[in-house]
């Protein structure tokens, strides 16, 4: 018996892996794929099903758990963005040699566009390096389907297989009809085979031929075969797309009349892509259009210039999202029809520039570091704390962890030219347990000189509040061991690290400066500025809002709106003066320290 039922794609994803039996799930939190780990939790304990399922350290971590339980045979998944598959990049490449007895799915959810992301990268070619078959799906149904589908495809040639849905897929909506738990009746068994399981090199060039055979097996396995939509006549045109590009072409097949045509195909396994199919695309049409995001990972296996038009030939756009309008655009130009005149979205109107919350303690953070060092380099790192480029107190963002080692950076370059500059770095208290511990320990080691503010507002709040080691809860509200994060800088060397809320402004602005007395003279300075998010503490009851006024000093000088850049502080043009927004004001306070005239008080 299945249930019809309203499911975004993340949450069709999570409902597909539980139905099918997984049964050890981890993850880290990135958008697109934040919603994934909560959601088989919540499926979990809807069937009553016996999983383990955690918000693991990082990615790396994450994949190492789950691919664990999947060579002691029991079906296991893990989710992640696609720049988090960077970070599980190691053992990514290396399991797909050892292969797997359980059925082992990836997650890897891109994010063409970029909408949240560091970068638009298509994981799909990180697959094909590892020789992993990739699975591409449409629509959040598809996704859900192609989860039992990839393990399946994993069980059966014993390899990871990648599913990689997309940004439209993973947050869009729709009925799904989906289909009935089945209790898992397998027991974890690991059987010894040191041979495979910690094969030396000789033994990994044999289970690299092995792994060659797989594939060139998988590009030839039914269940994944790519599929005409459209059947009946005999057209010399083919459009071959995938993922989202698919659900766009389909629509706009009928929309333009297009479907006697022109043949519509959908890929649903671009890597390997059927080998067979191959043969009879270049068999059977004179001109291809390949429509995929984000590379052309299936243009490049149809290797026939002269034949097929995608990205590589300059057909399509090279980079960003393929829109309606734009597929629109490509396939009226390919049918020989008039181009039509709508007007191509940008991917995004200008809005309102992203800011922090108001009552964010990251704020008075940013704004005590500009008081503390006002001619100092600011290292900073992934997260909503990203944000303090707007108060001036974020210089640079590469990835994950990369603030910690880019201060040390900053201070060897400076030395080497003779220069001693005040660098303070930030991150985030999920970022420093995912990726910042590592570079601390050798930046002590180093000698470098710097301070580094962690900001540990006790969640990790851009990607939906999940929980942070050092918070002592699980992935579904369970109590867990917490890390005395304290504990751990000072385990790392650190012999300067002191605790104190930010929100306190002086006292804050005090601490920065007494350690960065510290960094100059001794080495690296850790402050832990915390003071819980502000969203999770207004949910909670926060504090009474309406506890701030302006006064009649003010003289519209702006600096509290400029520097500050609470959106409570609202400044009124025809006044020339600054109201408090009461709807959203949490009555933090902090502004009553910033305002230079003492206008904002306490009321």
């Amino acid at each position: 018996m299945s249930d019809l039922i309203l499911m975004q794609g993340n949450d069709a994803i999570a409902r597909g892996l539980v139905a099918a039996g997984c049964a050890v799930a981890a993850s880290y939190p990135g958008t697109p794929a934040s919603e994934i780990l909560s959601s088989i939790d919540r499926w979990r304990k809807k069937c009553g099903a016996t999983m383990h399922v955690e918000w693991a350290v990082n990615e790396k971590v994450a994949l190492e758990i789950a691919y664990t339980a999947a060579i002691a045979g029991l079906r296991a998944a893990v989710s992640m963005k696609q720049v988090g598959l960077n970070v599980a990049s190691d053992p990514f490449l290396s399991a797909a040699y050892l292969g797997v007895t359980g059925g082992f799915l990836v997650v890897s959810a891109d994010d063409p566009g970029p909408h949240s992301s560091q970068t638009e990268q298509d994981s799909r070619l990180l697959a094909m390096m590892a020789k992993v078959p990739v699975l591409d799906p449409a629509s959040p149904a598809q996704a859900m389907s192609l989860a039992g589908t990839g393990f399946d495809l994993s069980e059966a040639f014993g390899v990871p297989v990648m599913l990689r849905p997309t940004t439209r897929v993973c947050h869009a909506s729709q009925d799904v009809d989906a289909p009935p738990f089945l209790p898992s009746v397998r027991e974890a068994r690991f059987v010894k085979d040191p041979a495979r399981w910690a094969a030396t090199p000789l033994f990994r060039r044999k289970l690299h031929d092995r792994l060659a055979e797989k594939i060139e097996a998988i590009a030839s396995w039914p269940a994944t075969a790519p599929i005409r939509v459209n059947p009946g006549g005999s057209p010399a045109k083919a459009v071959v797309a995938s993922g989202v590009a698919f659900s766009h072409a389909r629509e706009l097949f009928g929309e333009l009349g297009i479907s006697d045509r022109i043949a519509l195909y959908q890929v649903t396994q671009p890597y390997p892509l059927h080998a067979a199919f191959i043969d009879h695309l270049l068999e059977t049409y004179a001109e291809i259009l390949v429509l995929e995001e984000s590379a052309p990972v299936i243009e490049m296996q149809i290797a026939d210039r002269r034949r097929v038009r995608g990205r590589m030939t300059g057909a399509v756009p090279g980079t960003g999202e393929l829109l309606p309008e734009i597929v629109e655009r490509l396939l009226s130009r390919f049918a020989g029809l008039p181009v039509q005149g709508r007007t191509l979205s940008t991917g995004g109107g200008r809005g309102r520039r992203p800011t922090l919350c108001p009552g964010c303690a990251h704020r008075s953070s940013f704004y005590a570091i500009r008081k503390a060092a006002p001619a100092g380099i600011f290292p900073s790192d992934i997260g909503c704390y990203t944000l303090g480029i707007n108060l001036g107190a974020v210089d640079t963002v590469l990835c994950m962890g990369a603030a910690v080692s880019q201060a040390a950076g900053f201070d060897y370059a400076n030395r080497l030219s003779g220069k001693q500059v005040d660098i303070v770095a930030t991150i985030g208290d999920s970022t420093f347990y995912h990726a910042g511990i590592p570079p601390l320990i050798d930046a002590v080691v180093q000698g470098a000189r710097f301070v580094l503010v962690i900001l540990d507002n006790g969640t990790t709040a851009m990607t939906g509040n999940q929980p942070t080691p050092g918070s002592g809860i699980g992935a579904g509200g369970e109590i867990t061991a917490a890390i005395d994060m304290e504990g751990l800088v000072r385990a790392c060397g650190v012999s300067f690290c002191r605790t104190a809320n930010p929100d306190r402004l002086p006292e804050f602005v005090a601490l920065l400066k007494e350690a960065l007395v510290h960094s100059r003279e001794r080495g690296v300075a850790v402050v832990i500025a915390r003071q819980p998010c502000a969203m999770v503490a207004f949910a909670a009851g926060g504090r009474d809002p309406g506890a701030i006024a302006i006064t009649a000093e003010c003289n519209g000088c702006r600096h509290c709106v400029d520097r500050f850049e609470c959106p409570s502080l609202v400044f009124d043009e025809a006044a020339n003066r600054v109201r408090i927004d009461e709807m959203t004001c949490t009555g933090c306070g902090v502004c009553v320290h910033v305002c230079p005239t003492g206008a904002i008080r306490s009321a």
